[in-house]
């Protein structure tokens, strides 16, 4: 479990990532996906959390000269020695009144942290939204397709049996016609040869 935020330490969404590292947002999921498949540990809520050293391990990624794999289980290894240097009870906060900030400047800085938080967390609720939004939307217009091919496929094998059952009639009355031509001459033959 990840140990190593910091107090006061602001927490981004994949998307300020991108922003930040001056990938696209799909290339940092791919990084995420690469780095937990070799163990690295991101913050979880409903979504992954980065915080600043999951900044370093995408900038290592982005400029590795080796494998995107190898590089992934070196920041692996360097994420696992960093916690170590962490115990879980570096980030507890106090919770009683004598130990909570009287300053100004410190009540100040948890608040613009708070905000921060807040607005990270409005941003991320917006995107998912969003999100969900256009995949509602893509849904539907592959319903919508798919409607239409079935329609189409159906209308067109319709057609087609209709087609062909025309041609068998045509077939069988030119078949019938040529039996009848055929006994016609056959019965001519017989009566010029009496």
């Amino acid at each position: 479990m990840r140990r190593d935020i910091q107090l006061n330490e602001r927490a981004f969404s994949s998307k300020e990532v991108a922003e930040e590292v001056g990938n696209a947002t799909p290339t940092v999921r791919k990084y995420r996906q690469i780095l937990e498949r070799n163990g690295y540990e991101f913050l979880r809520g409903r979504l992954r959390i980065f915080i600043h050293s999951d900044f370093e391990a995408h900038i290592a990624l982005r400029d590795t000269g080796k494998s995107l794999e190898g590089t992934a289980k070196d920041l692996v290894y360097q994420q696992k020695e960093r916690l170590e240097g962490f115990n879980e009870t570096d980030i507890v906060i106090p919770d009683t009144y004598e130990n909570s900030p009287h300053d100004p400047n410190q009540l100040n800085e948890v608040l613009m942290f708070l905000v921060n938080e807040l607005a990270a967390t409005r941003e991320m609720n917006v995107q998912l939204t969003n999100d969900m939004s256009q995949l509602k939307t893509k849904v539907s217009r592959l319903q919508q397709d798919h409607h239409v091919i079935s329609s189409s496929i159906g209308n067109s094998a319709q057609r087609t049996n209709a087609k062909i059952e025309q041609l068998t009639e045509q077939q069988n009355t030119y078949y019938e016609t040529l039996l009848e031509q055929d006994a016609g001459r056959t019965a001519k033959r017989m009566e010029f040869t009496k």
